[in-house]
């Protein structure tokens, strides 16, 4: 794997990770040495802004960042890659007072940044929330609850996506009458719960979170009141891809897969040679639609970001599962890695927007 420019070191952080990812799989939090290697390293800062304490990467540094990180532990790389678009939001919509208070400590890594979107009966479109946000003199007051938001109950500042008017919107992608609010994880009305059993990521602190009259100011709104919609249309723009983890779970799998070929002296077998070339293909192919999305240079990045996550995410899987059936009997026992990455390869298909969301947003403009 290349290497990974950290503050603690490559070789410690890798090790922390190898360590402690099949332990906190089956414990189904994260490991809390592994929180604290990767708030001393250089990752939180990757996506803030260099006059702001950060490194200024592009969503093909992203990329590459999160693949490298998925390669040992996908749990990770997923609380990762919340936090690195939430500092772009903020890089990008947030307001000179927010942007002051909030990068330098997002990129020292003394906080972490967590997304929260999703709701159980919103779909995976964010249509008809019921997080509802009231405004009042002094602020706002949100109530409603969030589910399956990575990063629950460990991060520091939550990225909250709230109804402040009802209005009817046909769009893709959530609604014109939806804003954005930066709530800190300290507001006593916002509490984390982390009861959720996941299949998969279990690692990655994906959970729900409640919000009860929980009060903010003026100044937690990201970017103009009713615009969600539109700072949701252009995170994809960035280049930042989801897709990102499949390659590094996807390469960790291939490699596991050619370990096991030579210690069972199985390269000299032209049928072993020649499924795992067809499995590399796949691995490769993933990794130039995923870093072709970071370079942004299609004439639509956006769809270039959605195919990439689309096609990376279903070669994982196809990747994972040959694997699986090289490994033979070694591969049914539960405490083989295969499994694991089985897990989490599907996950990633299932996490917003999901493959069939991504596949309505690329071809709605075909439809008459």
């Amino acid at each position: 794997m290349p290497a990974l420019d950290l503050t603690i070191g490559e070789d410690e952080l890798i090790e922390i990770l190898r360590e402690h990812a099949a332990s906190a799989d089956l414990a189904g939090k994260p490991s809390p040495e592994v929180l604290r290697a990767v708030r001393g390293s250089s990752l939180p800062a990757l996506s803030v802004p260099k006059e702001y304490g950060g490194a200024g990467g592009d969503g093909l540094a992203v990329n590459r960042a999160i693949a490298r990180i998925a390669y040992h532990d996908p749990s990770t790389a997923i609380i990762l890659f919340q936090h690195m678009a939430v500092c772009s939001r903020i890089a990008e919509w947030g307001s000179p007072a927010q942007r002051e208070d909030l990068l330098p400590k997002l990129a020292t890594g003394e906080w972490l940044a967590a997304s929260a979107w999703s709701e159980s009966g919103a779909g995976a479109a964010k249509k008809n929330l019921a997080t509802i946000a009231d405004e009042r003199e002094d602020g706002w007051s949100i109530s409603g609850g969030k589910a399956f938001t990575t990063g629950a109950g460990l991060t520091d500042v939550y990225l909250v996506l709230a109804q402040t008017t009802q209005v009817e919107d046909d769009s893709a992608y959530g609604s014109s009458g939806q804003s954005f609010f930066l709530i800190p994880a300290t507001n006593p009305g916002i509490e984390p719960d982390l009861s959720l059993d996941l299949v998969g990521m279990r690692a990655s602190a994906t959970g729900f979170v409640e919000l009860k009259d929980c009060q903010v100011g003026v100044d937690a709104l990201l970017g103009p009141r009713d615009t969600a919609s539109t700072i949701i249309a252009g995170v994809r723009r960035t280049g930042a891809s989801l897709g990102a983890v499949s390659v590094g779970i996807a390469e960790a799998a291939w490699d596991l897969g050619f370990q096991a070929a030579q210690r069972k002296s199985l390269l000299d077998l032209q049928a072993v040679r020649h499924r795992l070339v067809d499995l590399r293909s796949q691995v490769e192919s993933a990794r130039a639609l995923v870093e072709q999305a970071g370079r942004r240079e299609a004439a639509e990045p956006g769809d270039v970001t959605l195919h990439s996550k689309i096609h990376a995410s279903q070669a994982c899987e196809d990747v994972v599962a040959g694997v699986a059936r090289m490994l033979g009997s070694a591969g049914y026992v539960v405490t083989n890695p295969i499994n694991r990455m089985a897990r989490d390869a599907r996950a990633v298909a299932l996490m917003g927007p999901t493959n069939d969301l991504s596949r309505e947003l690329v071809s709605m403009p075909w439809a008459a």
